[in-house]
């Protein structure tokens, strides 16, 4: 079959290439809905989903360290002071299709508490506690949570089980996101997780899953497992 025929088919069936790019009538954008977008994090070095470091060794973490520092250098309070304004919580940020570049709500590095690197420069690799940011895919348009706000929970997926703590949110005053050309000073919202391993759980895997959980976000469908997750190993050694 000649290329123009197979243009012409694929045009005929789905409706062409653009609705495959991006669909109104179904909200899908490369053939899936916005609620089936993933969960990823931060740091990422490499491919592989994993962080594998000495505790007692800061050249094996430093890459971590450097990774994380340099994602949160545009969410300094100070730069966020410059570009975005200060929104109160538990809103969305509607704008009018009139204002051309819309306004961003600010995202400030502290909200990370303890792992913000601000008081903790090793981001706790240097205890052996990391830090792991989690962030969603940007999704034009998208209110996410629908009316409340989502939450994102990591588990490990088997023994030991490893305590957590979180700091930042995805708050409904970051949605909705309008692209990159309407919303320039755009700062997405982190969840930071801080994994609490204690002497029981170094220099072990730990297979540890982040969801997150809202309303209009589906986390439970075994078929694609990026949807509203992502896991990542663990391995800290002494």
């Amino acid at each position: 079959m000649a290329d123009k025929d197979v243009k012409k088919d694929f045009e005929q069936e789905s409706g062409g290439w653009k609705n495959f790019i991006y669909n109104p009538e179904t909200g899908q954008f490369m053939g899936r809905t916005a609620s089936s977008w993933g969960l990823m994090i931060r740091p990422k070095v490499g491919s592989a989903l994993e962080i594998v470091f000495n505790k007692s060794d800061a050249k094996s973490y430093e890459k971590y360290v450097a990774a994380l520092d340099g994602f949160l250098k545009p969410y300094d309070d100070l730069i966020q002071a410059q570009k975005n304004i200060l929104c109160h919580p538990g809103s969305y940020l509607t704008q009018p299709e009139s204002i051309s570049e819309k306004k961003a709500c600010q995202f400030n590095r502290t909200m990370l508490g303890e792992c913000s690197g601000t008081n903790n420069g090793s981001f706790g690799y240097g205890e052996g506690k990391p830090c792991v940011l989690v962030k969603m895919n940007r999704i034009i348009g998208l209110e996410v949570g629908a009316g409340s706000n989502p939450t994102v929970n990591c588990t490990s997926k088997k023994e030991p089980y490893v305590d957590m703590q979180y700091f930042g949110s995805f708050d409904k005053m970051y949605y909705p996101y309008y692209g990159k050309k309407a919303h320039v000073n755009y700062s997405q919202p982190l969840v930071a997780v801080k994994l609490l391993l204690g002497a029981n759980d170094t220099n072990k895997d730990l297979m540890i899953e982040c969801k997150i959980t809202g309303t209009n976000l589906k986390n439970n469908d075994d078929r694609d497992r990026f949807l509203g997750r992502v896991a990542f190993r663990v391995h800290v050694a002494e």
